[in-house]
């Protein structure tokens, strides 16, 4: 079960949080400056894809400090944090799955483009679970977490039997 904090000790914690994530966005816009610079000096096209993997996370980072700015309105508060969650969602999927395709296209890869799969699927069922916390965390609804987990049954079931019988996801064109 969530704890909800109040007054003092929740402004000090949304405090610690700005600060967490003034890190990491200063941490990876150094990273993602260094990486492509010297990934084009270099020559490197899987440092500056490196690089460009940085401006996704300080994308995430801005997020959050977005939501974490919003914090003082309990309306505002809600809306921010539903925002972020599926832009930060996006990004996560932008981030693994369209990258491993990629290289499994280019690569000609039929193992790696069922494992870009996988992630993606991973993906679509973290952001089922989170939304099952999310709602339990922001509105005390105890059953959206069981029904996230009902949810998700057809969906492993279904990729479990096919890898059972052996067929690659990707032969439905998913490349």
């Amino acid at each position: 079960m969530a704890t909800i904090l109040a007054g003092t000790e929740r402004r000090s914690t949304v405090r610690r949080g700005q600060r967490l994530s003034w890190v990491t966005l200063g941490y990876n816009s150094l990273e993602g400056i260094i990486a492509v610079g010297a990934g084009l000096l270099a020559g490197s096209i899987a440092l500056v894809g490196f690089g460009v993997d940085s401006l996704i996370e300080v994308t995430a980072s801005v997020a959050a400090l977005w939501r974490l700015n919003s914090d003082v309105d309990p309306i505002e508060r809600e809306r921010a944090e539903l925002v972020t969650l599926r832009i930060v969602g996006v990004l996560f999927i932008a981030l693994l799955a369209r990258a491993k395709r990629k290289v499994a296209v280019a690569l000609n890869s039929r193992a790696l483009r069922s494992e870009a799969q996988q992630t993606q699927l991973c993906t679509y069922l973290s952001a089922i679970l989170l939304g099952g916390l999310a709602l339990n965390a922001v509105f005390g609804w105890w059953w959206a977490d069981p029904v996230a987990a009902l949810v998700m049954v057809p969906i492993i079931g279904k990729e479990g039997i096919e890898a059972l019988r052996g067929h690659d996801c990707c032969e439905d064109g998913c490349a």
